[in-house]
């Protein structure tokens, strides 16, 4: 056993300081602390482990412990592995610093998730609030009592001025029969480990939002391994908005740089104006518009405008948007903010129908023999443009001369004569026959061939699901039709039941 005598002390370090840190010869600490934003804590995690074992190792080197228990993370970090050389073991997104004098910390996060629509996350916050302040649902059912009962908890009242959120919140939780449970004070079994040291090459990895730097774990974390800060302030103070403004430009600078790309400052200040400091938000939407331009080498304006404000304005999109991803949580909260707004069950069932019939559609290329030959999940847009969209216009085309051919069978079928008689049997000349339209259909997969980026997305989007689900889907959606129209049941319950089968895999 390798005790943890001071040799690897050292002070708390920012997470732009990973990559030095990395670099010194002394090695890596046994226990490492990282605590503050969730994409900051994601990324220096993965640089850790990138260093610390090969990828072709982890299957036998790195072991993640799931669901925060301690006491197996405990004993694996102590267990030898079979093969030589170092060993990983991680706590991610932990809640082992969850306590009463979060509460406050806790509706915070919770409002933030929130706003940036991640229903998920909100519910963990203010269920953890709720397990630490010994609160059940029943105790907040009254409006009036619970925002007595927060209030409390809160330095300001600035949290519950408009508490539209917290409604939202518990409404998911219910909505999704959530429950509160305890949460286990872990953190003195967790601590007397650290003190007592790992096996030599034996490493623990804990990450979590929140991190009290008066408890005793935080403290001999710190003295015995490493911790990395990777908070943000989200205060409205001019110094917070400098630190949040220099987070994004950072996420900004390396994204753009592994495409080639800069942006416009007025494209910048658009997206920021839209999405606020929301780390992964922002990300997501930046890589959607490196993709977008393809080879152009500046983002403008216009380009954030066509992409991004589409999704701000317009709840339907996001509606269906979340169904086409398989997200339970977001399509949940966009029917129910949609419900509530006024839209009707059936206008948001034909919405998700549509939305299905397209991914259905762009699934049906790309299982075809022209799909097959030029359709990669990984492509960028540019490739696509240059590679599929000519073969998409080609299987439209040939569908349309199929429903041509079609057409003209079953008019051969069904007309009459194209001679008429006049009395004594003679025959009269048939009327010039008028040109035939070409067929009208809404099959086509390129409707518009000058914006082809929806149907790149669309070809993205229907890689999450097998032609046998969409099939299962469409029946499910034309099913729901029906008990919408005739049966007598709640409309918003009978919505989340047919987004459940969608989204839900086998």
């Amino acid at each position: 056993m390798q005790e943890n005598t001071g040799k690897h002390r050292m002070s708390e370090i920012n997470y732009k300081e990973v990559s030095r840190h990395l670099g010194k010869q002394e090695g890596f600490p046994p226990v490492c602390l990282i605590h503050g934003e969730e994409l900051l804590c994601k990324t220096a995690f993965n640089e850790i482990l990138d260093a610390l074992i090969p990828f072709s190792e982890r299957s036998v080197n790195y072991e993640p412990v799931d669901n925060d228990n301690v006491y197996e993370a405990i004993e694996r970090v102590n267990t030898f592995s079979l093969l030589p050389g170092k060993k990983v073991v991680s706590l991610c997104d932990s809640q082992i610093f969850y306590s009463k004098q979060n509460e406050e910390s806790f509706l915070e996060k919770a409002k933030d998730a929130c706003d940036a629509k991640d229903m998920k996350k909100a519910a963990k916050y203010l269920t953890s609030l709720m397990g630490v302040s010994g609160l059940s649902f029943e105790d907040i059912a009254d409006k009036t009592e619970r925002n007595k009962i927060f209030s409390k908890k809160l330095s300001s009242g600035k949290l519950l001025e408009n508490d539209r959120w917290l409604d939202e919140t518990i409404a998911y939780c219910t909505d999704n029969g959530l429950s509160v449970s305890a949460v286990p004070d872990n953190a003195g079994g967790l601590q007397k480990a650290v003190e007592k040291g790992f096996p030599e090459n034996h490493h623990l990895i804990v990450t979590t939002d929140i991190a009290d730097k008066r408890r005793g774990l935080f403290k001999a974390m710190n003295k015995n391994g490493l911790v990395i800060d990777c908070v943000v302030p989200r205060g409205n103070l001019r110094a917070d908005k400098m630190a949040q403004s220099d987070v994004l430009n950072e996420r900004m600078k390396s994204i753009l740089s592994k495409s080639g790309k800069t942006m416009d400052r007025n494209a910048y200040g658009a997206m920021y104006e839209m999405i606020g400091f929301d780390l992964r938000t922002f990300s997501s939407n930046l890589e959607k518009l490196v993709n977008y331009v393809g080879e152009r080498k500046k983002i403008t304006l216009a380009d954030v405008e066509s992409i991004l404000r589409r999704t701000k304005k317009d709840p339907i999109y996001e509606l269906t948007n979340a169904v086409s991803e398989r997200n339970v949580g977001d399509a949940f909260f966009f029917l129910a903010s949609l419900l509530s707004a006024g839209f009707f069950p059936l206008q948001a069932l034909s919405a998700i129908s549509n939305q299905i019939r397209k991914v259905l559609l762009a699934k049906d290329f790309a299982d075809s023999p022209r799909g097959k030959k030029v359709w990669n999940s990984r492509m960028t847009y540019a490739n696509f443009q240059a590679a599929v969209m000519p073969e998409i216009q080609k299987y439209d085309e040939e569908l349309l001369s199929c429903l041509e051919k079609w057409g003209n069978m079953l008019a051969k079928k069904t007309a009459p004569d194209t001679l008429g008689t006049i009395s004594g049997g003679k025959k009269k000349k048939a009327k010039k026959e008028k040109a035939k339209p070409k067929p009208s259909t809404d099959l086509l997969m390129m409707k518009n061939p000058r914006s082809p980026y929806p149907v790149y997305l669309m070809m993205k989007k229907s890689e999450k699901f097998t032609s046998e689900e969409l099939i299962r889907a469409i029946e499910s959606l034309s099913e729901t039709d029906m008990k919408l129209k005739t049966a007598n049941q709640n409309p918003k319950l009978v919505l989340e039941e047919v987004i459940l089968r969608i989204c839900r895999r086998a």
